[in-house]
């Protein structure tokens, strides 16, 4: 049996892409060759990590494909979601992305790794690494909360039972009750028609159904009693609705490093004090002070600090050995080099 390799490839997207990045050099950090997939135009954020990683003794790589813009009648040089200056262009994009099944499967076809972690907004990617005979495994960017909550959501829609968008609802099956109204969800939830975006979303979850498992960025002690819920996944086979009731679809939580979340802490704050410097509306410096304020001093402030406190330590136990994440994600790779062999 020979190393383990894993593909990585993220939705093109500041926040799909960052954790995305991380998750990869944990799996570089314990020995298995990871490579990010991405397109040209999107390599810089990437390089210098895989760089320093590389130095560190590591492997980890990058490959392109080719992003078609044109093809999907966005302008040249488009290769982000964060470059989207419309929401007409969305469809567009998402398009795009759906080509991208062609050129990597010619890459799968010609590295032939072991696996392959694939952005939940990309719900062929089960469809291309069951070609190839490799596991895919979904990554979401979010947390199990959010996971759980918009399948349940989706299930049940508790939002077709209210009669105005400010009356509240309970999201079904969840361990607290969370209250939403229908402004607080997403537009392609709140429409009473079957949207392309809403379509996206049932081929997202019957994907999910139909890989390997799922990756989410996050880490037990975060969210103890959503971990231990049971997850029920419904999909339609031949008009025949089917459920699948048990643990979540080999969910692995692998978390960050508590120096990640410092570091952002600090960027933050930083663009925070930016943006009051920089608005020039003296009712929205007044608005937008006043909300840092509120993070940054007095009572609240100091329990969101001591709060904080309490999770940076919990983080650093759940990324240390022995410790949940690492335990579950040399589980993971214990379970895929199996598979390998």
């Amino acid at each position: 049996m020979g190393q383990l390799h894993v593909f990585f490839f993220p939705m093109m997207a500041h926040g799909h892409m960052i954790p995305t990045l991380d998750i990869a050099k944990l799996f570089a950090a314990r020995g298995v060759k990871s490579t990010i997939i991405t397109t040209p135009l999107n390599v810089h954020y990437f390089q210098k990590s895989v760089e320093r990683t590389n130095q560190l003794g590591f492997e980890m790589g990058i490959k392109t494909i080719k992003f078609p813009a044109a093809a999907a009648g966005l302008p040249e040089g488009c290769e982000s979601v964060d470059q989207i200056t419309s929401d007409d262009m969305i469809p567009n994009f998402f398009k795009a992305t759906t080509i991208l099944q062609d050129p990597l499967e010619r890459i799968l076809d010609e590295v032939q790794p072991d696996c392959i972690v694939a952005d939940m907004f990309f719900p062929w990617a089960t469809e291309a690494a069951a070609k190839f005979g490799i596991p895919r495994l979904v990554f979401h960017g979010t947390s199990f909360f959010a996971l759980c909550a918009s399948e349940n959501l989706r299930l049940y829609k508790p939002h077709r039972e209210v009669t105005s968008d400010d009356e509240s609802f309970l999201v079904p099956d969840l361990p607290h009750q969370i209250k939403l109204t229908k402004m607080q969800l997403p537009e392609h939830e709140r429409s009473e028609f079957e949207t392309d975006f809403a379509r996206m979303f049932v081929r997202m979850k019957e994907s999910e159904l139909l890989s390997y498992g799922v990756i989410v960025n996050s880490f037990y002690e975060l969210e103890t009693d959503v971990g231990a819920l049971k997850w029920k996944i419904r999909t339609t086979s031949g008009g025949v609705t089917r459920e699948q009731i048990g643990k979540a679809v080999r969910c692995v939580m692998v978390g960050k490093e508590a120096e990640e979340m410092r570091n952002r802490a600090k960027e933050f704050k930083e663009m925070a004090k930016k943006a009051v410097e920089d608005v020039s509306s003296g009712v929205m410096r007044e608005q937008i002070g006043k909300a840092v304020q509120h993070v940054m001093v007095g009572k609240d402030a100091e329990e969101m600090r001591n709060r904080a406190k309490e999770f940076k330590e919990v983080t650093k136990k759940a990324v240390e050995e022995g410790g949940s994440s690492h335990t579950n994600l040399n589980n993971l790779i214990h379970e895929l080099s199996s598979y390998q062999a």
